[in-house]
């Protein structure tokens, strides 16, 4: 159970626990900014395994390129990338154990294209976790219009070749989802 500081900041480190990482693994952090979950990231697959962190804001790739380094997370591999574009994070297809979509499918656009990007680099059987606001409030967060609610994120998830596994608990005004994929 997340204690209430844990729910409304989202620690990264109880937030994976959800995951399920394993020694070894491979994943993306999908939409990663200043890479708030890189380190935590780089702990959970080891240092056999690696942490892909896409991001589209060319000036948070840098940022999180210079914490990595200072850091010195070496399985942490920053992508200046676009998600919305077909081959757009510039992984080869399968690549990925699993992936997670962090407070980012409100701000996709073009949803669909970035969901079968996302489908494209995750293994079959990979997983994939998506992570949004549920609403807005207090003017933190999306604006009204653009939250995704739960249920329209599961299907919109599910059509792009995913199965929904389970919801978790994540923050007071977040949803967790976990799915696999099956295609």
């Amino acid at each position: 159970m997340l204690s209430s500081t844990e729910r409304s900041f989202m620690s990264p480190e109880a937030v994976i626990t959800h995951f399920h990482v394993r020694d070894g693994d491979v994943i993306a952090d999908f939409g990663a900014g200043v890479g708030h979950y890189v380190a935590t990231l780089s702990k959970a697959v080891g240092t056999s395994g690696r942490v892909y962190a896409c991001e589209i804001q060319k000036v948070l790739v840098e940022r999180m390129s210079m914490r990595i380094q200072q850091e010195h997370l070496s399985n942490v591999h920053p992508i200046w990338c676009d998600l919305e574009a077909k081959e757009g994070t510039k992984l080869r297809a399968g690549l990925l154990d699993s992936g997670m979509l962090m407070n980012t499918l409100f701000q996709l656009e073009d949803k669909a294209t970035a969901l079968e990007e996302i489908a494209r680099v995750i293994r079959k059987g990979g997983k994939f976790f998506v992570i949004d606001w549920m609403s807005s409030f207090g003017g933190i967060g999306p604006q009204p219009s653009h939250v995704v609610t739960e249920d329209a994120a599961k299907a919109l998830v599910e059509s792009h070749g995913f199965t929904y596994e389970r919801s978790f608990p994540v923050a007071d005004h977040h949803y967790g989802l976990s799915f696999r994929r099956t295609e």
